[in-house]
């Protein structure tokens, strides 16, 4: 697999090798040592799976400490555009992202690490979206930022009216309102 680090620290893609023949194809989606040794050790604790239409924005969300939790997502059908934003008070690279395109066809992954928010929208018909977290899912400790904050500069690539949210995206803060990670202390590994 080839394993591209990106500019924010321990945000990484990851590009599978696949091998194809008449029959089809087969990639490894997670091997445990491979991933260790492109510096991703984490113990996935639940797997998760979604399906959205054109038009769905989901995010940016991520879970307030103890619940934190570092994410490996990929595309099983359609695309997406996948964002992760650096929200960790004190980082070189706060308040930054990066928005790649997962697809069925790449077979591409993206590991978002603790610290970060996480969000995409849908760029074809519809998607089904996977990924593994290393942390339970708790209500409680859920936060958001909102998408479309003007600070962040996000070009989500969709042209659509309106973008289809949950109730509780229409309601997440901006990035300068948001209840956030400290950097310095590191509070986002616990």
């Amino acid at each position: 697999m080839n394993v591209i680090d990106t500019e924010l620290e321990g945000v990484k893609i990851i590009e599978p090798r696949i091998f194809g023949d008449a029959r089809g194809y087969f990639f490894e989606s997670w091997n445990e040592q491979k991933y260790k040794d492109a510096g991703i050790n984490c113990n996935w604790v639940q797997d998760n799976e979604s399906k959205s239409r054109f038009g769905v924005l989901r995010g940016l969300h991520f879970q307030a400490a103890p619940y934190t939790q570092a994410k490996l997502v990929r595309v099983i059908q359609g695309a997406v555009l996948d964002v992760a934003l650096d929200i960790r008070k004190g980082s070189p690279t706060f308040g930054k992202h990066i928005a790649v395109e997962l697809s069925a066809e790449n077979k591409r992954q993206l590991f978002v690490p603790r610290g970060f928010a996480h969000g995409f929208v849908v760029l074809s018909e519809e998607v089904i979206f996977a990924y593994k977290c290393d942390n339970a899912y708790m209500p409680s400790h859920e936060r958001g930022v909102a998408f479309n904050d003007p600070a962040l500069g996000i070009d989500w690539r969709v042209k659509v009216d309106n973008f289809i949210l949950s109730d509780k995206d229409t309601k997440n803060p901006l990035l300068a309102d948001a209840e956030l990670f400290d950097y310095t202390t590191k509070e986002y590994l616990q």
